[in-house]
């Protein structure tokens, strides 16, 4: 018995101690919660902001804009005071200078400087354009629209009397930053030796900053694309393509939203901007969706195609945006008028247009067409003939890749991916006269698609001696070269799928473009490393064509 009463004084105690504990572990925990003073956000200039543990010795980096619980605990430190915060379960100190319960107040950066040429939109909601700014230029900032990682993704900004939203990845924090040169692998050494003998700008006046091309989850662009083109009026016949494809190793079409003079669809956008387009269309809107969703369900991967600047209709409802003679007519360029690619409120309607297209129709892609300046224009040009109503100074090369940039924002923000059409010559060592450059275009856009028609050559370019577009794996495999070597300059080239002659010569030698010719093209395209895919231009999107040559397309190519 009395050992039994010795455990139960030994054991008794241990319980009460034991108790005891807990209800002051439990006490401990409310005045915790209690202590608990607010919700509050992590603040900086900076992207990330240092933790610290309760011992004051660096933790882990939080990136700016994270919610974190805050404590009363404050104690002065080396002349700074620090808070105790909870994030993801755990204590830390924290520089009070870093906290903020104010949402605005979150960034704290009060000037910027432009890294690269930019444009200023006139609000959050839409693509509508208020300015632009050049390179090197400060800016205010005046708030912003939300935080991704710690970066912003829009900033509001004020510059002289401008007051707009532009895109943080185009800011740096110093002049110093902004001015300089991206010259990753002697860029810039590589461009400094071509000069702007053509009138179409200056290649070293061009941004090659590395940018993140796009890759959506539920949009999934095929490694390669092999594609038909099917234009406004043969859309219509959508089923007999989808037959033809699925028989011939086709897996994707590029269908016309807008050519000039041929509008696929009375898109609303087009009623907004272009009356005369929205009026011409060749297709009723939901009969057009309808011919798009039957491709989808098919497993195609559709893009669409939008002429840029060269569109006659829009030019009839807005004359003051045509590049136009001297006497203040609209300049007629091939049986054309053309919309000065300097003017911003096209860019809107195009880009306008791709986005529809993209959320309300279901397009995957938009392929941007004829951006660019009319060709063989440059004496028309310098002798005051034409006027290109130049706004804010730039060079051709430079509007053109800052329209890519607005493109690519503005199409990946609803999910679509951006592809460019260039002239086979933009792959030269020189910028074009009409602006085309072949790395300052796929330095940004997701997809590069030159044309080099064996027909559009000089007969012995290259060297080559037979007549170039009789011989076309040759002429091919020459300009294939000329791509490699500028894609391997730039940080962050694009795809390069590739216009491919689908037609019989309009020159003479008047050639045949059989099976065998077709062929030649893409393996001369795939032997060069280019094995992104391939576009049929057969401007008629003629199904008798492309059902002769079907060899070249069920051919497999390493």
């Amino acid at each position: 018995m009395n050992k039994i009463r010795l455990k139960k004084i030994v054991i008794l105690p241990l319980i009460l101690i034991v108790l005891l504990l807990l209800i002051l572990i439990l006490l401990l925990d409310k005045k915790e919660v209690k202590e608990e003073t607010s919700k509050s956000y992590i603040s900086s200039e900076m992207l990330s902001v240092t933790l610290y543990d309760l011992e004051y010795k660096e933790s882990i980096k939080i990136n700016r804009g994270e919610e974190v619980a805050t404590y009363k605990f404050k104690e002065k430190k080396d002349d700074d005071i620090y808070v105790k915060i909870k994030y993801k379960d755990e204590f830390y100190l924290i520089n009070k200078n870093n906290l903020t319960t104010n949402k605005d107040e979150i960034i704290k950066e009060k000037e910027l400087f432009v890294r690269t040429n930019l444009t200023v939109y006139k609000d959050l909601e839409s693509s509508k354009i208020l300015s632009y700014i050049k390179k090197g230029e400060r800016v205010e900032i005046l708030g912003y629209d939300k935080i991704e990682e710690g970066k912003v993704n829009k900033y509001k900004i004020k510059y002289n009397d401008i007051e707009g939203y532009v895109y943080g990845k185009y800011l740096v924090g110093t002049l110093e930053e902004s001015i300089k040169v991206y010259d990753e692998n002697g860029i810039q050494e590589y461009m400094s030796k071509m000069g702007d003998t053509l009138n179409g700008g200056n290649a070293n006046n061009l941004d090659y900053y590395p940018y993140e091309k796009a890759k959506f989850e539920d949009n999934v662009m095929p490694e390669e694309v092999r594609s038909l083109y099917i234009n406004s009026g043969a859309v219509k016949n959508i089923d007999e393509y989808i037959s033809f494809a699925k028989e011939n190793n086709i897996n994707a079409f590029v269908i016309d939203i807008k050519d000039n003079t041929s509008p696929a669809y009375n898109s609303p956008v087009m009623k907004e901007y272009s009356p005369t387009n929205y009026d011409k269309a060749i297709n009723e809107y939901e009969d057009y969706k309808e011919y798009v969703k039957r491709a989808k369900d098919a497993g195609i991967y559709v893009i669409g195609r939008i002429t840029a600047f060269k569109d006659s209709y829009f030019v009839n409802d807005h004359l003051e945006v045509a590049i136009k003679n001297s006497n203040g007519e609209p300049f007629s360029h091939n049986g054309s008028y053309w919309p000065s690619a300097y003017n911003r409120f096209v860019w809107e309607f195009v880009v306008e247009l791709g986005k529809e297209a993209i959320t309300d129709v279901g397009f995957n892609e938009i392929q941007f067409d004829y951006v660019r300046f009319p060709d063989r224009t440059t004496k028309l040009e310098r002798e005051g003939v034409i006027i290109l109503n130049n706004t804010y100074n730039e060079e051709k090369a430079q509007a053109l890749q800052t329209f890519v940039m607005y493109a690519c924002d503005e199409i990946h923000s609803v999910g679509g991916y951006v592809s460019i059409d260039v002239f086979g010559e933009s792959a030269s060592n020189y910028v074009t006269a009409y602006g085309q450059f072949w790395p300052a275009i796929s330095n940004v856009a997701d997809v590069i698609s030159g044309m080099p028609y064996p027909d559009h050559f000089n007969k012995y370019e290259y060297g080559i001696k037979e007549v170039v577009w009789t011989v076309p794996y040759k002429l091919i495999d020459a300009w294939s070269k000329y791509v490699v070597s500028k894609q391997e300059i730039i940080p962050t080239p694009a795809i390069v799928r590739t216009w491919i002659q689908t037609y019989n010569t309009t020159k003479q030698p008047s050639v045949v473009y059989d099976d065998e010719k077709i062929s030649d093209q893409i393996q001369a395209l795939y032997d060069n490393g280019l094995n992104g895919g391939y576009m049929t231009w057969n401007s008629s999107s003629n199904l008798v064509k492309y059902k002769e040559v079907s060899y070249a397309f069920r051919k497999v190519y390493e």
